[in-house]
């Protein structure tokens, strides 16, 4: 696994990813591309159960390198699909996780940074972090679709249009994201999370990760049929059985680690 600008560390089968490119943990091509196949590969490491996703430094993510960005497109042919391709798989490659991810926003997620935190399952955020989508300022569009997904339609209207940075705990009182803490506070809160979904069943998370994903779009009567049939499909497996068996006999679980 590549651990150049995205450091990862494995333990308890939880991966906690660290985006680590100074100053401001910018998006260049070399970026995606490597957080592109972590998250790949950790999707079928053994053992891992879910994921926390952080930045190193003050921020967690500016978005996209505006630098390496005005280059794309510049007389080689092929090159902006290229990039357009890189820039939505990065968002899918987290949605599309088969285990839980959980963005510890530890300062300022902008634009394509934004969108990260965004299609991850969850998150929490120090109070000195704010979201932000402000390509209207810098000659760019992008990050309503994902954003609209989640935030009010009104919300994101303000984002988009004004460029308005929201801060956490704005977005917390709103409901929005899980917690908003002191920064000393942010990876502890984040670990306690992930710890209670790493000792449940992998096999179940998994399957909840799967309904998750599909349901969002489905209507009601056809999404709550497809959750029953995940139900019965879990409850032919042995971690079933195994926390039926803890249950009763008033014992922690014990499950096995499959793909």
């Amino acid at each position: 696994m590549e651990n150049n600008l995205i450091k990862t560390v494995i333990k308890d089968h939880i991966a906690v990813v660290t985006m680590d490119a100074p100053p401001v943990n910018a998006q260049s091509r070399e970026f995606v591309e490597e957080l592109i196949s972590v998250f790949d590969e950790l999707n079928e490491t053994p053992g891992v159960r879910v994921v926390v996703l952080t930045g190193a430094g003050k921020c967690f993510c500016a978005g996209a390198d505006i630098k390496s960005r005005a280059k794309v497109g510049q007389g080689v042919p092929g090159d902006t699909n290229r990039h357009l391709r890189r820039a939505r798989e990065v968002g899918f490659v987290i949605i599309e996780m088969n285990i839980p991810v959980i963005a510890a926003v530890n300062g300022v997620a902008l634009g394509a940074g934004m969108g990260l935190a965004i299609c991850s399952d969850m998150i929490v955020a120090s109070k000195n972090a704010s979201f932000g989508l402000p390509e209207i300022d810098i000659g760019l569009m992008g990050g309503v679709r994902h954003t609209m997904r989640v935030f009010p339609q009104g919300l994101t209207r303000r984002m988009v249009l004004t460029g308005w940075r929201v801060p956490a705990e704005e977005l917390y009182r709103r409901g929005l994201i899980e917690a908003c803490v002191e920064p000393e506070e942010l990876m502890d809160t984040a670990m306690e999370i992930a710890r209670n979904i790493a000792s449940k069943s992998p096999a179940a998370i998994r399957l909840a990760k799967r309904a998750i994903n599909t349901v969002e779009t489905m209507g009601l009567k056809d999404g709550y049929r497809f959750e029953q049939n995940l139900t019965v499909e879990m409850t032919r497996h042995e971690d079933s059985k195994e926390a039926m068996r803890a249950f009763v006999e008033k014992r922690a679980p014990v499950f096995k680690d499959e793909l």
